[in-house]
């Protein structure tokens, strides 16, 4: 978390700081208790920052600060991806990347399924991670980071959710997160887990 103190969020509207459709559909629907209308950053036309960040919280406050200043609006960024233990926890932060110029996430998946066959390993260990961060245009900020742990299953398993979920299939579950109803993944991922610490802090319900 920042260390400048939690603020309380007070505004009616806030700008999704995300150009991926599935990563807007879930804050969307996660928000969508609060009353608060949410539009994306691809609604307004704000250009997409480039990430140059060195860990997920690094690059959600990049573009959540460049959304809040574009905007004028307080921006909420999401910055999320999928570690492997055998693989170093690559691909990490390069998640995006590894999908190729087309995000396409089958040439993704392959790749991970690919880099684990060369490794030798039986060990499938993985974890999502998902940092936020919250930013209003007078540069104040809070991010928090989630995580779910889980194993990598191959082939890939579903349709439901987007990147690496048909692969994925957190601690405890029988289903991989592409085959999960949203409702189901929504309260067990590594977005739900950063976003119940945001709520804590920016959105405490009131005594």
């Amino acid at each position: 978390m920042t260390d400048t103190g939690s603020r309380i969020f007070s505004d009616a509207k806030l700008v999704v700081a995300s150009h991926n459709q599935g990563k807007v559909t879930e804050i969307c629907d996660l928000l969508e208790p609060l009353g608060i209308t949410a539009i994306s950053a691809a609604e307004l036309g704000l250009p997409e920052p480039e990430e140059t960040g060195s860990s997920f919280i690094e690059n959600a406050e990049l573009k959540a600060r460049a959304a809040a200043t574009a905007s004028n609006l307080p921006a909420l960024s999401d910055d999320s991806g999928l570690c492997v233990a055998a693989l170093g926890n690559a691909p990490g932060i390069y998640s995006a990347r590894w999908a190729g110029p087309d995000r396409d996430f089958a040439i993704a998946m392959q790749r991970v399924a690919d880099a684990l066959l060369l490794s030798g390993t039986k060990d499938r260990s993985a974890f999502f991670v998902c940092a936020l961060s919250l930013a209003w245009p007078d540069g104040h900020i809070e991010s928090f980071e989630g995580r779910v742990h889980g194993d990598i299953l191959w082939p890939p398993r579903g349709d439901k959710g987007f990147g690496y979920d048909p692969i994925f299939r957190a601690q405890g579950h029988a289903l991989s997160f592409g085959e999960m109803e949203p409702q189901d993944k929504h309260a067990i991922s590594h977005r739900a887990d950063a976003f119940a610490q945001l709520l804590t802090a920016c959105f405490p319900v009131p005594s």
